[in-house]
């Protein structure tokens, strides 16, 4: 519950009149920053402990402000605290709440500190968490995709299930399911690492740069830092409350997640439709019509795929924010907040739902194998079969071009071409070749580091089960 009336603000000393209403309003935060409250009372517990041992304030100051500060903590935890909107922003809500419960002596609280500052390192840190959070719900869909890779290296005859690859979404080769799935798997570690990577950068508390200048009090801004878990404190208090890069990296490798989420949800949506029927998705993460009652929707892929749009925006509606502020903090920075929240939120339950959607999904084995029989899917082996017999390859290229053509303006497939048909397009091919060179010969044919041949893959499900421990 918002309560909306007004007190003598912390701030207000050289204003005479009361902030308008509808200012009140535009201006609040506390709406959606209320989400660090956490955050917030961690940095003021870190920031009264260390004006305590450099003797700024008295040890009994000390334990007043603490004690307010955790019962406070204890309130909102138990949703018995009242926020308030005239109050604007997490923060004057937590320390005119700590005014009104422990007396004056909350106002020294905020000695050699800033909301500038205070608002930076509440943000950073939850920033920080955010992105380490990812990291690990990335790395868990990462052993799903490794877990289900290795699950499908057998059907239920004993062979690896075979899945036509595509480009141009047209019939290309040939390939494991399993490979499909350690593809993504690729994808999700670099995704790992963006988030790990962004986490290391941003791991500087901007604690203690006061306003913009830093301040004339002897604090110990690396003691604040170590207390909150930063590595080190920011560099220059002018940059420290003044940026936002490390919310735009963070939104930027969202939208690369996102990006590589949505390729997987326009897959599954292609594959679990009746005319590709390769899939089977769970009804537990589907749902139906309320008009045709054969319908099967795959609305968690749909929704990840639409969601990613959302992402992609967040990250470019910071950049449009932070493109034209001068140094160092602006109003404009309060903008920062809402879109990190979300893209957060979006990334974290569809990086669940897929863990959870994943193992319950079924693959119709012979399904995917007729298709990937289909569309001279073979047409590149016949050619490397004549390229190493000495033939040039450009010129086994064009040899099974033509061999194509002839099939397709007859409706059949390579293999069932006649032997003079066959020879015509070259002495060196029969009936024979053509037969044996099937899409499990294929599959097994491709050797090469990271190909689709079952050793490869094989090899790379290991490797991956050894680097996620």
């Amino acid at each position: 519950m918002m309560k909306v009336t007004q007190d003598k603000k912390l701030w207000g000393g050289r204003f005479a009149e009361e902030t308008a209403p509808l200012v009140e309003l535009f201006n609040a935060s506390v709406g959606f920053d209320q989400r660090l409250y956490e955050q917030d009372i961690r940095g003021s517990l870190a920031h009264v402990a260390m004006l305590g041992r450099v003797g700024i304030l008295q040890p009994q100051e000390v334990e007043q402000i603490t004690a307010g500060l955790e019962d406070i903590l204890k309130d909102i935890r138990a949703g018995t605290f009242e926020w308030r909107l005239d109050r604007e922003d997490v923060h004057m809500n937590i320390e005119a709440a700590l005014r009104d419960r422990i007396g004056a002596v909350a106002g020294k609280l905020h000695t050699a500190r800033s909301r500038n500052d205070q608002v930076a390192v509440d943000f950073r840190l939850f920033v920080k968490e955010a992105a380490l959070e990812l990291a690990e719900l990335t790395r868990e869909l990462r052993r799903v995709m490794v877990s289900e890779a290795e699950k499908h290296l057998s059907s239920a005859d004993g062979q690896p299930i075979i899945l036509p690859g595509y480009t141009h979404l047209q019939v290309a080769q040939p390939i494991l399911l399993s490979h499909w799935f350690m593809a993504y798997t690729a994808m999700l570690s670099r995704d790992e690492g963006r988030f790990r990577d962004a986490a290391e950068r941003m791991d500087e508390s901007p604690l203690g740069s006061s306003a913009l200048a830093g301040t004339p009090w002897p604090i110990d801004r690396h003691d604040t830092a170590a207390a909150l878990g930063f590595a080190r404190p920011t560099p220059n208090s002018l940059d420290g409350v003044g940026s936002r890069d490390f919310a735009l990296e963070f939104l930027s490798a969202c939208a690369v997640l996102m990006a590589h989420l949505s390729r997987l949800s326009e897959e599954t949506v292609l594959y679990s439709t009746f005319e590709f029927g390769f899939l089977t998705l769970p009804d537990s993460h589907t749902t139906g019509s309320s008009i045709m009652p054969q319908k099967k929707n795959p609305d968690v892929s749909e929704l990840a795929r639409g969601k990613a749009g959302r992402v992609f925006g967040n990250l470019m509606g910071l950049l449009t924010v932070v493109k034209g502020t001068p140094l160092a903090y602006n109003k404009d920075l309060q903008e920062d907040k809402e879109g990190v929240f979300d893209s957060f939120d979006t990334c974290a339950i569809v990086l669940k739902l897929y863990a959870e959607m994943l193992p319950r999904s079924v693959w119709n084995a012979d399904t995917t194998r007729a298709a990937a029989a289909r569309g001279y899917s073979t047409a590149t082996d016949v050619a490397d079969f004549l390229a190493r017999a000495g033939v040039p390859f450009r010129e086994a290229h064009e040899v099974v071009g033509g061999l194509v053509g002839v099939a397709s303006r007859s409706g059949r497939q390579l293999w069932e071409l006649s032997d003079a048909e066959l020879k015509a397009a070259h002495p060196l091919l029969s009936a024979e070749v053509a037969r044996s060179l099937t899409v499990e010969e294929s599959v097994k044919g491709r050797r090469s580091f990271g190909g689709t041949a079952p050793e490869r893959v094989r090899e790379a499900v290991e490797a991956a089960k050894a680097a996620l421990g």
